[in-house]
């Protein structure tokens, strides 16, 4: 397996999930601190977990601080944005705006996050279907969990959009193909994640919720 790709990816999942993280910390209100960790947590947290549950001790992200400190350098560029350019705009206005940013950048780094760690499960375990599916959608949604845990809101996996449905969509798609074509398995878990979140997102698919009455 060619470590560009994979390389890659962690870039494209880094920078797309700090932006995520960054975004809901803006919009929660939180000061500049909050806006750093929240967006460094969600980039890092999904491969940190998977790299625990493999045994890769300590995770990557202590290894080599390199996405750490992209994280950083990323939620420093949206805070600033955010702080110069959308300070003083109606709430309204500022969520419409949150509302469409956060939705693509984290289906772009549950795309890449999720296609990542069935990867790292292939080249670092015995290759199995369902730990290398599971790999793939806990550092996929890792990151989001914590997100949206420590921003005081019910992870969005249980309740948006079939969120983590798309993930472990992709992620089994990867892992069949995998064997057949490298390149294949990844085009289409990176293109299922992003489709079916876009049919989610447009169509207003949920999965099916206990109504109070």
């Amino acid at each position: 397996m060619d470590t560009d790709i994979l390389t890659i990816l962690d870039f494209i999942g880094v920078i797309s999930f700090t932006i995520s993280g960054s975004l809901v910390a803006a919009r929660k209100d939180m000061d500049y601190l909050g806006v750093c960790i929240l967006g460094i947590v969600t980039a890092v947290g999904g491969g940190a977990t998977r790299d625990i549950i493999i045994g890769s001790v300590p995770p990557l992200m202590f290894r080599n601080p390199t996405y750490v400190t992209v994280a950083f350098i990323v939620s420093n560029i949206v805070f600033f944005f955010l702080y110069f350019h959308l300070s003083g705009k109606s709430k309204p206005k500022m969520n419409h705006i949150f509302g469409k940013t956060l939705f693509w950048f984290d289906t772009i780094g549950l795309a890449s996050f999720t296609v990542n760690g069935v990867i790292v499960g292939q080249t670092m375990t015995d290759g199995g279907l369902f730990l290398c599916a599971f790999l793939g959608v806990i550092t996929g949604v890792g990151g989001g969990v914590l997100r949206d845990l420590l921003a005081n809101e019910v992870p969005a996996i249980f309740v948006r959009h079939i969120y983590a449905l798309a993930s472990v969509a992709g992620a089994i798609l990867t892992c069949l193909l995998w064997k057949t074509s490298q390149f294949a398995a990844i085009s289409a878990g990176l293109v299922s994640v992003i489709l079916i979140r876009f049919l989610a997102k447009t169509y207003e698919w949920n999965l099916p919720h206990i109504h109070k009455a």
